[in-house]
């Protein structure tokens, strides 16, 4: 489920990346890999440790012309995908057949290695505005292992068959080698599908995309179409503005989603399984987004539900944006739920996907993704799950969970220095804001949403109870990219 894409354009010995520079070391992050883990990597890559590619336990599906979708400039590609048309037999529409392959890094981390040690020291992979600190060695994420044009690559390749309305009708998984023949950027795919040059593999993106998000509707689920903010400096000066996402990542996204929920399915079926779940949010989490949505001007009537409010929001209008970024507070309840033979947990579903969702899409940027893709393989071929995944599942949850709050720290401390950056010249003026949420037994303390610049900022009352709900003009009392204090909050108001 997606996270906020800050990116920084500029010079990298601004005051903004030098701060960048020096979070790394302050949260604790890994700078680099260890010599023998390294080492290890380099040996994987020349010889992959579950089978080599002269004698892959699989298939060899390099004949079909599978592509990526990534950003401009992505070496770690997990995912390649070909999309076709399936027939009913006579000659008319019977629906499409969805091809996802994704990196198979268990080919290339041993059990019990040091690389597969340090693997779950990092858990994932964390994002700063300026760069990556990556959950493999660059060796395998961006080489051996990922799904880079024209090199054969061993892969889980997940074959789901839909209808003509886009409901699956059959699913399956197996190894096998792949080729990727282009890689492409969402505006490659947008202007080849808006241009109508577009191969069938993929125009059917557009298609099967758009009933699948039909079909996410049907069922209550709901996508968030997340904006990336980006950081402009010019001369020591910063500016705030959002990318609106392409249709093409969201029809993208649904292909992952409907390998999640095919993940998923195959695992209950089995009885045993790691899944992503989410419980409902909070009425206190939904109460807080909407004094959020009254700070920023966006309409929220109270018979509309929030699933409906987010599909009626456009991205590209800078209070839609940044009331986006803050839909996905209501996704930080998620956590990993493993369950085993036939005892299934009490939460099955994920409650964005409105459907039961696992993560496999992303294994060289997620750990789970390696132990689902194990038990999912054995599940569709009806066959035992590893030792060495039956083995790690228990303290699983917990390690996804620890990585995912550094993840949080991480995502949590990038916005606020971002943020210090772009006020760093205005302490004292004074802004309108919102009190969108007080401190918990402490309501002279709370979070401030601010209308001009879309800023969520501390603000601190003194001895005064804060009016939360309430519109409260504010000072900027403080804007420091690097406070003597790494606890002190880099951005501060107080009531004016």
């Amino acid at each position: 489920m997606p996270r906020r894409h800050l990116r920084v354009t500029g010079d990298p010995e601004s005051p903004l990346g030098v701060a960048l520079r020096a979070l790394r070391t302050e949260l604790g992050v890994p700078a680099g890999f260890p010599p023998d883990v390294l080492a290890e990597a380099e040996r994987a890559a020349r010889a992959p440790t579950v089978a080599s590619y002269d004698s892959y336990d699989g298939y060899d599906e390099t004949d079909i012309p599978f592509f990526t979708i990534a950003p401009p400039g992505s070496t770690d590609l997990d995912q390649a995908l070909h999309l076709s048309r399936r027939t009913d037999g006579h000659g008319g529409h019977g629906g499409y057949r969805v091809r996802y392959a994704v990196a198979d890094i268990a080919a290339f981390v041993a059990p019990g290695s040091a690389l597969d040690a340090e693997t779950h020291r990092r858990v994932t992979t964390l994002y700063f505005p300026d760069g990556t600190v990556p959950l493999h060695p660059p060796r395998l994420s961006e080489d051996a292992a990922g799904l880079l044009p024209e090199r054969t690559r061993p892969a889980l390749l997940w074959t789901v068959d839909l209808d003509a309305d886009g409901r699956v009708r059959a699913t399956d998984v197996h190894r096998a080698l792949v080729r990727s023949r282009a890689r492409l950027s969402h505006e490659d795919v947008r202007k080849q599908i808006d241009t109508g040059t577009a191969g069938e593999p993929v125009a059917l993106l557009a298609e099967i995309g758009r009933l699948r998000e039909r079909l996410e509707v049907e069922r209550g689920g709901v996508s968030l179409t997340v904006p990336e903010q980006e950081i402009v400096e010019r001369d020591r000066e910063y500016a705030l503005t959002y990318r609106a996402p392409l249709p093409t990542e969201g029809w993208h996204a649904q292909i992952s989603l409907l390998t999640g929920m095919a993940a998923a399915g195959l695992m209950l079926a089995h009885g045993t399984g790691v899944l992503r779940t989410l419980p409902a949010a909070p009425r206190g989490d939904v109460g807080r987004l909407r004094r959020t949505a009254t700070a920023l001007h966006v309409d929220w009537p109270h018979h509309v539900s929030y699933a409906r409010l987010v599909r009626s929001l456009d991205p590209h209008e800078p209070r839609h944006a940044a009331f986006l970024l803050e839909c996905t507070t209501l996704l930080r309840g998620a956590g990993y739920t493993v369950f085993r033979n036939g005892a299934l947990p009490d939460i099955t579903t994920h409650s964005a996907v409105a459907a039961p969702y696992a993560h496999c899409t992303a294994p060289l940027r997620r750990l789970a993704d390696r132990y689902t893709a194990e038990i999912c393989l054995a599940a569709a071929a009806g066959g035992e799950i590893p030792d060495w995944v039956l083995a790690a599942l228990d303290a699983l949850p917990g390690e996804m969970a620890e990585g995912t709050r550094r993840a949080d720290a991480v995502e949590r401390a990038c916005v606020d220095i971002v943020e210090a950056a772009l006020l760093r010249d205005r302490v004292g003026d004074v802004f309108d804001g919102y009190v969108v949420d007080l401190a918990e037994r402490r309501p002279t303390v709370g979070t401030v949403q601010l209308e001009t610049p879309s800023i969520v900022g501390r603000v601190e009352g003194g001895g005064e109870e804060l009016p939360l709900g309430e519109r409260l003009r504010v000072r900027l009392t403080r804007a420091d990219l690097t406070p003597t204090d790494p606890e002190a909050a880099k951005v501060l108001f107080a009531p004016a």
